[in-house]
């Protein structure tokens, strides 16, 4: 196998052999449910944050981003970084430093230490999310067993977005805000001496230096498009100095990155690895699925609350099913990946979600309970159909060597699709409600102009307005509201249909090492529950000593 095995630590066993391996993948998707939660679970403490710290509106807006905006600028870096002095070391380091920047989160008593947390838990997260991933490809060098311990990590990685708001909201009842953060610390002094034990360290070849410059560029580099791209999402015009500077010079910063990976022996990431159709494929349709759907969620809860007039935890809970659909497709995916292959797999992931989206504008404004569960329902495990095999499709292709900065290069696609989504849906969503309120009988024209800036301000205006012209803009801007809706899911549906021609150049069958191809691998006749071909000719590879795809 390239990776290599330290020899300091006589009792663990040998990467990918004896039951080690799963214990090694419960402990990676503890440190991805961290990482999880802790990116949605200030959300809900957002108020109680604002009453305490006072921060002004570009405070705020710092305190809810610092967090994604580092962790997904630092990904490349500490991923490469990982390929290169271990992965296991980084992942290490990244439990320390978030175990001490919770506790600073936790008690912040100004805006600013609690920016500077949130900044340092990025960094945390940034170091442990593509060591989780590309340790899995390590461990698990038999693919199918492999496919199965990252359909887990994606279903683990679902259950946590979506347990973050609901931790939040429980902690919030019983004790201050700074309790969000206080969870992690017990787990992270677990997590350290536990991950010192059981986890094993692997690298790349080590070949050449490792490239600082490029590192620093990438981080730039994906600092200002990320921040452009939230930017845009946030409602900021495309010619604002705050969205066209980051922008321009994140992407002049990322061509420099490109230009000299490409003139380097010994590159950071090998750009070699996008000419692979499958590797290429895999990126674009975790983007365009993240695209597609993220700025969805964001409108969905609106909908739920402003339109239907559901409470926060009600929200939750309805958004509940699309979570449990999402750990079923992770669980079962491996089965369907083996069964169907990347390309039928990923393929039917993006049209079943589609159906999903379509499904869904039907809903109108009165509460369509058993409409809403069916298309949430299918939206989870569509969605997570397609991320999970063009993970493991993305991952699988990769070289051993470059595991980390490949794991790094999905990562960040998934928070730049999502952020891109954001903007692009958000856009297409205001462009659909202003028009609605151009006009309401009873309602001066500046009222109309302010309402239609987005639902939760209409709201506002309406009722300062009081009176039938106060209720007739609040009908208007919920029926508004609703068409919007209506359009953003056409446009959604779109995108992942397009989704679905782009994973037609995916592969048609699982390949396993060896060119061993797996649709399904035939058991062994003698004993039902011995390995297949795939995973024979997998042992046979990581006996010789190396490891492929």
């Amino acid at each position: 196998m390239s990776g290599t095995a330290t020899g300091a630590a006589p009792r663990r066993r040998p990467t990918g052999t004896g039951a080690d391996r799963w214990v090694v993948l419960v402990v990676l998707c503890v440190s991805l449910l961290l990482v999880a939660v802790d990116a949605t679970v200030l959300h809900v403490a957002v108020p109680a944050v604002t009453e305490d710290l006072r921060p002004d509106a570009i405070e705020l807006l710092w305190i809810v981003d610092a967090y994604p905006l580092v962790c997904a600028s630092l990904l490349i870096l500490f991923g490469t970084l990982g390929d290169r002095v271990g992965r296991r070391r980084i992942l290490l380091l990244g439990y320390a430093l978030f175990g001490v920047a919770s506790a600073l989160a936790a008690r912040a008593d100004s805006a600013e230490i609690l920016i500077g947390a949130r900044a340092l838990l990025g960094v945390g997260g940034a170091m442990i999310m593509p060591a989780t991933l590309s340790l899995l490809r390590e461990v698990f060098p038999d693919r199918r067993e492999r496919a199965f311990a990252i359909g887990v990590w994606s279903a683990v990685a679902a259950v946590g977005a979506a347990a973050g708001p609901l931790l939040g909201g429980f902690l919030l009842e019983h004790f201050w805000w700074g309790s969000v953060f206080l969870v992690n610390i017990p787990l992270m002094l677990v997590g350290l001496p536990v991950g010192r034990l059981l986890l094993p360290e692997s690298k790349g070849d080590g070949r050449g230096p490792w490239d600082l410059v490029g590192a620093l560029l990438a981080a730039a580099g994906l600092f200002g498009t990320v921040l452009g791209v939230k930017r845009l999402g946030g409602g900021e015009p495309v010619a604002s100095p705050a969205t066209l500077v980051p922008l321009v010079a994140g992407a002049a910063l990322l061509t420099g990155f490109v230009r000299r990976q490409r003139r380097r022996a010994h590159p950071l990431v090998d750009l070699r690895m996008f000419r692979r159709p499958a590797f290429s494929t895999s990126v674009g349709c975790i983007v365009l699925a993240m695209l597609a759907l993220v700025g969805l969620e964001l409108i969905a809860a609106q909908y739920l609350q402003l339109v239907l007039g559901l409470s926060p935890l009600q929200t939750g809970l309805r958004l509940l099913p699309l979570t449990f659909a999402a750990m079923a497709a992770g669980l079962a995916g491996a089965r369907l990946l083996r069964r169907f292959g990347p390309r039928r797999t990923v393929c039917a992931g993006f049209c079943l979600t589609a159906a999903a989206v379509l499904l869904l504008t039907a809903l109108g404004r009165t509460d369509a309970f058993a409409l809403m569960l069916g298309g949430f329902v299918l939206l989870g495990f569509g969605l997570e159909t397609t991320l999970f095999g063009a993970y493991e499709s993305m991952l699988s292709e990769a070289p051993p060597g470059q595991a980390g900065g490949a794991a790094a290069i999905g990562e960040t696609s998934y928070q730049l699709g999502a952020g891109i989504g954001i903007a692009l849906l958000g856009t297409v969503m205001n462009a659909a409600y202003a028009p609605g309120l151009a006009g309401v009988a009873g309602v001066p024209a500046a009222a109309s102009a302010a309402a239609g800036h987005s639902l939760g301000e209409a709201y506002e205006v309406a009722a300062r307005l009081g009176g039938p012209g106060g209720l007739a803009l609040r009908e208007a801007a919920a029926g508004a509201f609703v068409h919007g809706l209506r359009v953003t899911l056409l446009v959604s549906a779109g995108l992942l249909l397009l989704g679905a021609v782009m994973a037609l150049r995916l592969p048609r069958v699982m390949r396993c090492a060896g060119g061993a191809a797996e649709v399904p691998a035939p058991r062994n006749a003698a004993n039902p529950r011995a390995p297949g071909e795939c995973g024979r000719a997998a042992a046979r590879v990581v006996t010789s000593g190396r490891s492929r795809d």
